[in-house]
């Protein structure tokens, strides 16, 4: 049986007098790709923030590995995941600093870091981009390079947070197939964000169905297609 790497119990994220997160219950296994989905304002990308660390909750327990994330070191906690946003958020410099980066601050040896580095450049597809610089990247370059850089840090749990909702639609098919592909073959434990079904079907495992800050279902692919079959996507 696949152990709990990430677990919420009885959370909820309060601003004012409006209750944006209310969640009794959510966990996310080894290995696992969980895709939460819902119409924009639903509090899915709310959600990912507080799963990585990135907002405390009002209320509630988050566990990592069985450890409450209160009694853990923020920063540590951090460099144990990576985040990829919507927008790419490159540094001003070439595509090989981008990807190194997360490297140096972690403190690997420069012969290890440029191993890793040239091994994701090349998996990623950019290694004739190395010495770019970003502002020259188109927008599927761009996310491909903001992909490397989560990847070489080797996290124990990856978010993506709509990465690919700014592409054309031969760059968002393209990463996704590749992106499905390097999920599969890393077992790397995963929570990715969409309000596309097409994108939540060729990556997930499990389903995470939010509205109104609240989720609503939680349902395995197949489960889904056996209940609903094709449906639109969420606009």
């Amino acid at each position: 049986m696949s152990s709990v790497v990430l677990q919420v119990t009885d959370l909820q994220l309060v601003k004012g007098r409006q209750t944006i997160l209310d969640i009794p219950f959510l966990s996310v296994t080894e290995g696992e790709v969980l895709v939460i989905m819902g119409p924009n304002g639903a509090g899915k990308t709310t959600l990912l923030q507080v799963l990585a660390a990135l907002q405390p909750p009002t209320t509630g327990t988050i566990t990592f590995r069985g450890y409450n994330v209160t009694r853990l070191n923020p920063v540590k906690l951090r460099r144990r995941m990576a985040v990829v946003f919507q927008e790419p958020l490159l540094l001003d410099t070439t595509v090989y600093e981008n990807v190194a980066v997360g490297l140096k601050i972690r403190g690997v040896p420069r012969a290890e870091r440029h191993a890793r580095v040239e091994k994701w450049l090349d998996r990623l597809g950019i290694s004739g981009l190395a010495q770019r610089s970003v502002r020259y990247l188109s927008g599927g370059e761009a996310q491909r390079v903001s992909l490397a850089r989560a990847f070489v840090l080797e996290p124990e749990v990856l978010f993506m947070d709509e990465p690919f909702s700014a592409l054309d639609r031969e760059s968002r098919l393209s990463l996704l197939e590749e992106i499905g592909s390097l999920l599969k073959s890393t077992r790397l434990t995963t929570v990715f964000v969409t309000h596309r079904q097409s994108e939540a079907l060729m990556l997930a495992d499990s389903l995470c169905f939010m509205e109104a800050g609240r989720i609503v279902r939680r349902e395995t692919v197949g489960q889904f297609q056996k209940r609903l079959g094709p449906v639109a996507d969420w606009v």
